[in-house]
């Protein structure tokens, strides 16, 4: 029999000690089996550190730049570099593989992108690439990982929706999973101390994710738990 297997997987982590302290927690007394390392900030040394000494698995964040909704229309709040330009991305990709592989001393477990850019259709195949070389499992795309963005709490223009990452959402999440691995992204953090479109909604979903309640209902529903580590692309 097929089981549900769950993969409960944190963005940012390094981008901030904001974010890494609610990471932190939500791994400790919440739900959170995995993370994915933002390796351009200075507290990505602490989140790596942390993840050897506590058998945190961890992927790599891929960070081309945040836009934000503001005016009725997306802008850029920063760009590491142009997502038109296919050949700046592929070697922005290789820089922060390194980055990541000097910092943590091994390959990462998976592959995203920060507001999941590497959907785009024309940078998509770099990335499809890399995740082809390591064999690991690039969010969206793979055959062997479902991903549920349902977590989340803003609309898709960033006006506010606290009730996608209430305890009861999550609770509906977890009962409505289908058969095999599905990553469920989430975004905790605690006194987040950066410039951000989403600042209080990781507060709010470090108390989701640490609710008795919702292990109370990953063990009701017979839900397992797991990392990235060893599945394949």
């Amino acid at each position: 029999m097929s089981k549900k297997i769950l993969i409960v997987n944190a963005d940012d982590f390094g981008q901030s000690e904001g974010v890494n302290k609610g990471v932190i927690k939500s791994f400790e007394q919440g739900i959170l089996t995995s993370a994915s390392l933002m390796v351009r900030y200075p507290a990505v040394y602490a989140a790596s550190a942390y993840a050897k000494r506590n058998n945190l698995d961890l992927g790599l964040h891929v960070d081309l730049g945040e836009w934000i909704f503001r005016n009725e229309n997306w802008s850029a709040l920063y760009e590491v570099v142009s997502v038109d330009d296919v050949l700046a991305v592929k070697e922005e990709l290789y820089k922060q593989l390194e980055t990541f592989y000097r910092i943590h001393g091994k390959n990462p477990s998976h592959l995203d992108s920060h507001q999941h850019v590497h959907k785009n259709e024309n940078i998509k195949s770099v990335f499809l690439e890399m995740a082809h070389k390591l064999n690991i499992t690039l969010r969206w795309c793979s055959k062997n990982v479902n991903y549920c963005g349902e977590f989340y709490g803003q609309a898709s223009d960033s006006s506010p929706f606290h009730e996608g990452i209430s305890v009861n959402n999550l609770k509906n999440i977890i009962l409505s999973l289908p058969e095999g691995i599905t990553e469920l992204a989430c975004h905790p953090g605690e006194d987040i101390e950066f410039q951000t479109m989403y600042k209080i909604e990781r507060e709010i979903e470090v108390n989701s994710l640490c609710s008795k309640n919702i292990q109370e209902t990953l063990l009701e529903s017979e839900v397992q738990l797991c990392t990235f580590e060893g599945i394949p692309f």
